[in-house]
């Protein structure tokens, strides 16, 4: 045997010393790594919420308060059939036990290590959250006072849900924690609890389901809305049958009970598809939930199981009466099919206050919403938008800026574009172009904007219009009246758009509090808005917005009608001189509302008569509600905006001697034409009105007034100083009136000819 030399000796002796060090620290690393992990889980549990029984055996749902801390509403449905223990048939704690947590009756400490190590290794397989390492107890804690969103999954948060597992494992029976999960878990259509789920699907309670009902209605909670059996019976019958596939793995079920229960059909036993009883305010407020359901969620909450604390923006008096206006006789339409969306926002802080689904809403929940659909085109309503903002923010146009309303064919193509009344009125100013909204015009200064330009100007203020669209999209987006509603609020606040909101605040059961308010984004020059609104002022005063106007109110607005389409008329021929939508959206310095009307479907009849106006009207009575309380200011013009009187269609501007043949017009400071200067001290605003329509007439002028509402919705202005009394001559109010009347006359025809790219066209 050969003798181990000296070097070999000591080698092996290193070699073992350093496998020993190497072992050492391993186990000291190991340790410290121990020591740190429970000191890190002890330093995130201390902070753990506290937990109660009566949380345990509450129910799920959010709740919704308004501005004011008060109580809205719940989510949830009113009733909740909770089911005690010696309630609950043995066959449905099998099969949730079976599909959720078969350990559950066997683990000691509310969490289960192998369960959890054996997700760990599914995800890693996956690359994804493919598995769930909670048990039963964990998730009650979860449904209880954490969130279930998948952002919220941190480190803190397990390690307090795993400590609050603990604690509930101590503190409550096998029995009493199912108990709880039972009569917690969210089952869809507002309903809490597998006992509430029994009565709303089967009519029936827990312990009268068939091994089939009883597997899905144990397999729900997982994804209660991708597993209903009424939208979705094959997912609905998947998940049932992987419940019976577990059950008979962990014996709790004979493989002749099994295969009995799987060839069951899944609509066996089902009740036919239902609401529940809801409250008034339920019905009201519908619309307006369903939003605040879409909002919650895309801020990663789950609004049903997640124990919320909604603070919601809207006004309950204000959604009373727009529902009200809409369904009470007082503002009318053409026919009970007409429908009509709307939505009131507050400009300053984008809340929406109000938002109306539609006429004659059934009594179900979250059910269309036509405020926010956006499939249906504006029609001119966009022309501030897309075409005359961008044109004074990049272009620096005045009011007074010359167009020509003259024959137009689209580039390119032989589609000639036409205005609402078959006829050009020549060279015009921008002013008048969007009071009596010209197409012509607006296509021309569209163009001169460039789509792209436009398109990100509208953008930045909550519309999408796609970039490579054509020119015919200045006379017609698609956009839903509260995108338009949005839009028009950042003119109303000289240039900062608020996206509107439906929440303002979430609170979590743990106690934390997300406020979503914002002071808003500056998407415009002040002097932009400011010339804007006072265009649109004049819409109002003697454009196509007439029927809108509230008498003494500082309020700006535009119209929009669409017409048919040519494959539209094909069908219906008999609507070829009505209109397909009508909108309106206005605002003041408070409020901004947009309302939308039209029907559904084709087939359901065409606007006429009266209902033409009914978009006006249900902004007029709406917002003469809305400003009763509410300070009447008007805008103060920027330092950057000239205000100047020049006489008419003069080109370039000339700035007028005399009132005669002159009106009052405005310029970006600086872009301004030789000899235009700032006479605005001037200005009287009563003496403009009555420049606008042509007329001389002698008019009030008070500095400070009283406003006091007659029964009508109109302002009464009552001096509070001196002022000068108006005198106007009856064949000067009668010319205006004549010209409201032809102007609304001409406005119901239309003609068949026109091309199909020009199917958005204003009245």
């Amino acid at each position: 045997m050969k003798r181990e030399s000296r070097r070999d000796y000591h080698n092996r002796r290193r070699s073992s010393r350093l496998w020993v060090k190497i072992i050492k620290w391993f186990f000291l690393i190991l340790l410290l790594v121990v020591v740190s992990g429970i000191g890190l889980f002890a330093y995130y549990a201390k902070d753990a919420p506290n937990i109660s029984q009566n949380q345990l055996q509450s129910g799920g749902t959010s709740s919704l308060y308004t501005n004011d801390g008060k109580f809205l509403l719940s989510l949830g449905s009113e009733k909740r059939i909770y089911v005690k223990n010696d309630k609950i048939p043995q066959q449905l704690k099998d099969a949730i036990v079976s599909v959720e947590d078969k350990r559950f009756y066997k683990d000691k400490i509310g969490v289960d290590p192998i369960r959890i190590v054996g997700s760990m290794l599914t995800n890693a397989k996956s690359n994804s959250i493919a598995a769930g390492g909670s048990t039963i107890t964990q998730q009650l804690v979860k449904l209880t006072v954490f969130s279930t969103a998948t952002s919220q999954r941190t480190l803190k948060r397990k390690a307090q849900e795993a400590w609050l597992a603990m604690r509930v494992q101590r503190e409550f029976s096998k029995d009493q924690i199912l108990e709880f999960y039972i009569n917690k878990v969210y089952m869809n259509y507002g309903n809490y609890g597998m006992g509430t789920a029994a009565n709303y699907y089967y009519n029936k309670p827990l312990n009268k389901l068939d091994l089939a009902q009883t597997a899905l209605i144990a397999g729900m909670p997982n994804a209660p809305v991708a597993y209903d059996p009424y939208l979705y019976p094959q997912q609905a019958k998947y998940r049932r049958d992987i419940v019976l596939k577990t059950m008979l793995e962990n014996q709790k079920i004979t493989k002749a009970q099994y295969n009995q229960a799987v060839n069951e059909s899944i609509k066996h036993g089902l009740r036919p598809p239902h609401s529940n009883n809801e409250s008034k305010i339920r019905q009201i407020d519908d619309p307006y939930i369903k939003e605040v359901i879409s909002e919650v969620k895309k801020k990663g909450f789950d609004p049903y199981n997640d124990n919320l604390k909604i603070t919601v923006n809207i006004d309950q008096d204000a959604q009373n009466k727009l529902y009200e206006l809409a369904n009470n006789g007082s503002v009318p339409f053409t026919n009970d099919k007409m429908q009509i969306g709307a939505t009131v926002v507050d400009p300053n802080t984008g809340h929406v206050v109000a938002i109306l689904g539609g006429r004659h809403l059934p009594s179900v929940q979250l059910g269309l919403d036509r405020a926010v659909q956006t499939g249906r085109s504006t029609g001119s309503s966009i022309k501030p938008v897309l075409d005359y903002a961008p044109a004074i923010q990049y272009l620096n146009w005045s009011t007074a800026k010359m167009l020509d309303d003259s024959k137009y064919v689209y580039p390119g193509t032989n589609i000639q574009l036409y205005d609402w009344d078959n006829k050009y009125d020549g060279m015009m100013t921008m002013r008048k172009a969007l009071e009596q909204s010209r197409n012509v015009p607006a296509v021309k200064t569209l163009a001169k904007v460039g789509v792209g330009r436009a398109s990100l100007f509208a953008r930045r203020m909550g519309i999408d219009v796609p970039a490579n669209s054509g020119l015919s999209v200045a006379i017609g987006a698609n956009a839903s009246s509260l995108q338009m509603a949005g839009a028009y609020g950042a003119f109303a606040t000289m240039g900062v758009y608020h996206k509107p909101q439906f929440v303002s605040k979430i609170e979590t059961p743990d106690g934390l509090s997300r406020n979503y308010d914002s002071p808003g984004v500056r998407v415009m020059k002040k002097s932009t808005a400011y010339m804007i609104t006072d265009m649109l002022k004049d819409v109002i005063k003697s454009g196509s917005g007439t029927r809108a106007k509230i008498d003494g109110l500082y309020q700006a607005g535009k119209t929009g009608t669409v017409k048919y389409s040519n494959e539209d008329l094909v069908k219906y021929p008999a609507y070829n001189s009505t209109p397909k939508d009508s909108w309106f959206v206005g605002y003041t310095k408070s409020y901004v509302m947009g309302v939308w009307t039209g029907y559904d479907n084709l087939k359901d009849g065409t606007i006429s008569g009266i209902g033409q106006q009914s978009a006006q009207l249900m902004y007029r009575s709406m917002m003469s509600y809305l400003m009763q309380d509410k300070e009447n200011v008007d805008w103060q013009k920027p330092n950057s905006v000239i205000r100047a009187r020049i006489v008419n269609n003069s080109n370039p501007p000339e700035v007028a001697t005399s009132n005669r043949s002159s009106s009052w017009q405005l310029f970006v400071r600086g872009h301004a034409p030789s000899g235009v200067s700032d006479n605005s001290a001037n200005y009287d605003e009563e003496d403009e009105e009555a420049d606008t329509n042509n007329q001389t007439a002698n008019v009030t002028a008070s500095r400070e007034t009283m406003r006091t509402r007659d029964n009508n919705g109109s302002l009464r202005q009552s001096s509070s100083t001196q002022s000068r009394i108006a005198t106007s001559s009856s064949s000067s109010s009668s010319a205006r009136q004549s010209s409201a009347v032809a102007s609304s006359s001409s406005s119901r025809t239309t003609q068949s000819s026109r091309s199909e790219e020009d199917n958005q066209n204003e009245d």
